[in-house]
């Protein structure tokens, strides 16, 4: 069976699209794992589908079919949002170059659509990734196509393309490990679905349905994680630029290098653009140097991730046991730092530290997440000390800080704490074990500046013993051993933390040197990931 452009309206098809999508954009965020924290996937693909509908609305009634696909392009481009919102515009506009100029609707012309989607989808992302909402649009197709080669009608084409997004969608997690790794299915790609069934719903006149292939989405688990880590870019960054006098591929090799998750769609009269980066102030001005922007939305990931996880949280504790008597909140930069502190009984990691300092509401927010009925705060910075006593201050628990100013230090304040001592007694314990330990800091001057060893030069290796700068020189191994020389006398043992900026092989130099040099220490060497200090030392 064929359709003519009126029987029945697009338009009244794509609203059902966007209504079945919007009935599950909170099931469809819950699933939202991968590829980064960028908002919430069900909640971006509805708002993309609601610009549409507010281009639709603004036609005239009985609208040409030619019209009805402007509208529906112009509306998903303009009205993006997140990753998932810019690459579905694209898969719109795919579809909407091959069925706006016709006049009648059949198998093959939607074969056709899939095709040119799937190609407008695919070079709008410069790293496709298997097992997303784009392998489930190139699943549709090839369903489309082998209908198409058997002899189906139009009728018989549609369902088999729905019964295949959602196949797809099935086996994405044999595709995409990370969906595999938390028991979800791809959040894009199930929303991606849901729009192909709510579409044909509306033209075969029945009720939404998954068909018998249904996903139960209501039965998968789904872990919550913070996996927010420093070594990802912090700003999720998108907005349309206007007469730019550039073209795309111009504009995406310099976004591509300030940034990551990189999408740039559209044309000289206006470019859609999103990046993940640190930076998006720059990203801004550079881009009101080519043209005009507008419908600016920075988000922080980090907050968004620590909200989602939050929600999920609360979700999964329905009927969970009652909340342990003590918690931790320990603030801290570096997944192996994080990972570390984990495995020491820390429940909330707050990403912070030097020239990163959580606020006093992120601190409080932190306090609130951990379900205990007592938190104990590690700060890990003399400059976070303050903002952890007034989050404590504020918070609805009792809350107690002990005043750590290093991650060292947190390391042997939780080894102190006692389960069965009163929270007085514990943070008094924990405190005199932090005293005791002498931390050193390897890292490189930003500036000139004097120092009680001398004069320092912009770039020189520095470092720092006990909030004191102790060293200077050119070489971070070279200072890092001097630093240890410095504090080790007296101490039994040692506690190394590689930073970034500190290779394998230097960190296997520094403690072969560190044996041969001082070997009654014991040595215990970890991969920390701090930014800013190639190195971080602890010693007892």
């Amino acid at each position: 069976m064929a359709h003519t452009q009126q029987t029945p309206l697009a338009a009244d098809l794509i609203r059902s699209a966007a209504s079945a999508l919007e009935s599950r954009k909170e099931e469809i965020n819950r699933l939202n794992v991968f590829p980064v924290p960028d908002g919430d996937t069900g909640t971006n693909m509805s708002l993309t589908m609601q610009a549409v509908l507010a281009e639709l609305d603004a036609l005239p009634p009985f609208p040409p079919l030619a019209d009805i696909c402007r509208a529906v392009t112009h509306g998903s481009l303009m009205g993006a949002r997140g990753n998932s919102g810019v690459i579905l515009s694209q898969m719109l506009r795919g579809l909407c170059e091959v069925v706006g100029p016709a006049a009648v609707i059949d198998a093959e012309l939607v074969a056709a659509a899939l095709k040119r989607s799937v190609d407008v989808a695919f070079q709008a992302v410069r790293k496709p990734v298997e097992g997303t909402m784009l392998t489930v649009l190139k699943d549709m197709h090839d369903a489309a196509a082998a209908s198409v080669a058997a002899g189906a009608d139009l009728d018989a084409l549609l369902d088999a393309v729905v019964r295949a997004a959602f196949e797809s969608v099935r086996r994405g997690p044999d595709l995409l490990p990370v969906l595999r790794e938390h028991g979800v299915v791809d959040a894009g790609g199930f929303g991606l679905a849901i729009l192909a069934e709510g579409f044909v719903a509306g033209l075969e006149g029945h009720e939404f349905s998954e068909r018998e292939i249904a996903l139960a989405t209501g039965t998968l688990t789904v872990t919550p994680v913070d996996d927010w880590s420093d070594q990802e870019y912090l700003y999720c960054t998108e907005f349309l630029l206007h007469g730019a006098d550039a073209d795309r591929t111009f504009i995406e090799e310099w976004i591509a290098g300030v940034g990551g998750s990189e999408l740039v769609v559209g044309d000289r009269d206006t470019y859609k653009i999103h990046v993940h980066t640190d930076r998006p102030g720059d990203v801004l001005s550079w881009a009101t140097s080519l043209g005009e922007v507008s419908q600016v939305h920075i988000n922080n990931m980090r907050r968004q991730t620590e909200e989602r996880t939050q929600k999920l949280s609360a979700e999964g504790a329905k009927g969970a046991p009652s909340a342990k008597p003590v918690g931790f909140v320990a603030v801290a930069s570096g997944e192996g730092i994080a990972e570390i502190l984990r495995s020491l009984g820390v429940d909330h990691i707050v990403n912070g530290g030097q020239t990163m300092n959580p606020s006093t509401a992120e601190l409080a927010d932190a306090i609130e997440k951990v379900d205990a009925e007592t938190v104990i705060v590690l700060p890990n910075n003399k400059n976070i000390v303050m903002a952890a006593q007034q989050a404590a201050g504020v918070a609805s628990k009792p809350v107690a800080v002990v005043p750590t100013t290093s991650v060292p230090e947190c390391f042997s304040a939780l080894l102190a704490f006692d389960s069965h001592a009163s929270i007085d007694d514990n943070v008094a314990a924990m405190t005199e074990a932090a005293q005791a330990v002498a931390t050193g800091e390897v890292t490189t001057a930003v500036k000139d500046a004097k120092s009680p060893v001398g004069d320092i030069r912009k770039g020189q290796v520095i470092g720092i013993a006990d909030h004191e700068i102790a060293v200077v020189g050119e070489d971070v191994v070279s200072v890092a051993l001097d630093l240890i020389a410095t504090l080790a006398d007296g101490r039994e043992t040692l506690t190394i933390l590689a930073g970034d900026g500190l290779s394998d092989e230097d960190l296997a130099r520094l403690v072969e040197a560190v044996g041969e040099q001082h070997p009654d220490l014991e040595v215990d060497a970890h991969r920390g990931g701090q930014p800013l200090y190639p190195v971080i030392v602890g010693l007892e």
